[in-house]
């Protein structure tokens, strides 16, 4: 943890992170990162377009799923511009679709459905894995700094500060994640994830830090087999889409585990699927992603 930022400064941050500006009747900006380097996350373009589209859906009605794709890596330091369409409006069900772009070209394109809650046939046909509590693993970042020590100057300084940066978010692994394991194994993860501090009442702002977190380890998922890591430069990669289901209502600032899996990998692509559940086990969104994965060549000498 930061000298300088308590777990109240860093979730007020994410908070003002995840909060778009109106700049018109269908058009809005977010903040920027403060002190971010490279490629903008994608869990922030996505949860920033959400809220677009949450802040145009008809009220009464919530956002139950969203489809997004990458059509370009977002750079840090440049504003993103998130222009939406209100392609439909109905009694139950509404439609949104947003284009996040920089300097004039699109980053990524989401489109978002919502519904009006209403009571319905119900089942649950799949079961939370049996994972050790939050309270029994130590945080990621401990694991973090164990692999910054361990990698030493093999890693750029931009790397380090990446890597040891203090998140708003706490995430716990019950397995070793790509960048912590070189032996390849099943292609499987399980973390548990929260706000390092309580978030307001805002069930669209929990809907977004969901699909913020719902970014992290996902694509890291199908390099396990391959006992390869972004991290140690080994493969180069990149999300293609994204996708998010809203089963039940959920507060991001309490335990939610992620278990991940990848059924499949090839061509140059990896499929990961997530499942988030709540602490009572119930299955409260599930996630579906593709993105780009290359073994990185060696240029020669």
């Amino acid at each position: 943890m930061s000298e300088n930022k308590t777990p109240e400064d860093l979730v007020a941050g994410l908070v003002r992170l995840l909060t778009v500006t109106r700049e018109g009747e269908n058009s809005f900006t977010a903040p920027q990162q403060p002190g971010g380097v490279g490629r903008v996350f994608g869990g922030q373009v996505i949860a920033q377009a959400l809220q677009a589209a949450q802040a145009t859906a008809p009220a009464g009605l919530e956002a139950h799923s969203l489809h997004a794709y990458f059509l370009r890596g977002g750079k840090e330091g440049v504003d993103i511009a998130y222009a939406t369409a209100r392609d439909f409006d109905g009694r139950s069900f509404a439609n949104r679709r947003v284009v996040a772009a920089q300097e004039g070209q699109p980053i990524l394109n989401l489109t978002a459905s919502f519904q009006r809650p209403e009571d319905g046939l119900s089942h649950d046909d799949t079961a939370m894995p049996d994972t050790p509590p939050p309270e029994d693993l130590e945080p990621d970042m401990a694991q973090r700094r164990a692999l910054v020590e361990r990698l030493g100057e093999r890693m750029s300084d931009d790397q380090r500060a990446l890597v040891l940066r203090p998140r708003p978010i706490d995430m716990r692994t019950s397995d070793k994640l790509h960048w912590m394991n070189s032996e390849p194994r099943a292609p499987r993860a399980h973390s548990w994830f929260r706000t390092v501090a309580a978030l307001p009442d805002d069930p669209a702002l929990h809907r977004a830090v969901i699909a913020y977190a719902s970014d992290y380890t996902l694509l890291g998922t199908s390099a396990l087999p391959h006992g390869l890591s972004w991290m140690r430069g080994e493969l180069v990669g990149a999300s293609l889409d994204h996708a998010i289901w809203f089963h039940r209502p959920a507060r991001a600032d309490e335990w939610l585990l992620y278990a991940t899996d990848a059924p499949w990998s090839g061509g140059g692509r990896g499929f990961n699927r997530g499942r988030i559940f709540n602490r009572a086990g119930q299955l409260v969104a599930s996630v579906a992603q593709e993105g780009m994965m290359r073994k990185r060549v060696k240029k020669a000498d």
